[in-house]
């Protein structure tokens, strides 16, 4: 009796320690570009994208007050300087949203972030030059692993894989 109970107690912990290691399997697997990889680059587009916009368009509306005291980068002027960030802010975050010429859209918003992280705030406190870096690495990581297949970019230019 007791030799059948410790065969089915075995039986038993052999079959969670199976089903754990499934699900361990299961939740590290990593397809490549799945749907779920599809739907995150889509949400991670849209959201960052509305977010900064939403600064570009700040930009916009102060223009002629901001431009005067504006950080100058590269000797180009406090307007141009800002007519630059708002077109990378702005314009720029509407074809990141689209999905249209991703990639080249976010190189002017890193630019953007890098120069607000190291020159624009360089004398603040992290708290501050935190903000840039936010953004950064979404913009980095949506330049690494473009915009997916829920975009204009995979509508104009993209291959059809054999896992869609």
């Amino acid at each position: 009796m007791a030799k059948f109970i410790i065969e089915k107690l075995i039986n038993y912990a052999l079959l969670k320690i199976n089903n754990f290691n499934f699900m361990i399997k299961k939740l590290l697997y990593i397809e490549p570009a799945t749907y779920q990889t599809d739907i995150g680059l889509l949400i991670l587009r849209i959201a960052f994208s509305l977010l900064m916009m939403r600064y570009g368009l700040q930009k916009i509306e102060n223009y002629t007050e901001w431009s005067g005291g504006f950080l100058s980068f590269l000797g180009l002027g406090g307007a141009i300087s800002l007519g630059l960030v708002i077109f990378a802010e702005f314009f720029c975050s509407i074809l990141v949203l689209l999905g249209t010429f991703t990639r080249f859209a976010l190189i002017p918003l890193i630019i953007t972030m890098l120069v607000a992280f190291f020159q624009a705030h360089a004398n603040d406190t992290f708290d501050v030059k935190e903000h840039p870096l936010v953004f950064l690495f979404p913009y980095i990581t949506l330049l690494f692993a473009g915009a997916g297949r829920y975009s204009l970019d995979f509508m104009m230019f993209g291959k059809r894989r054999k896992d869609y």
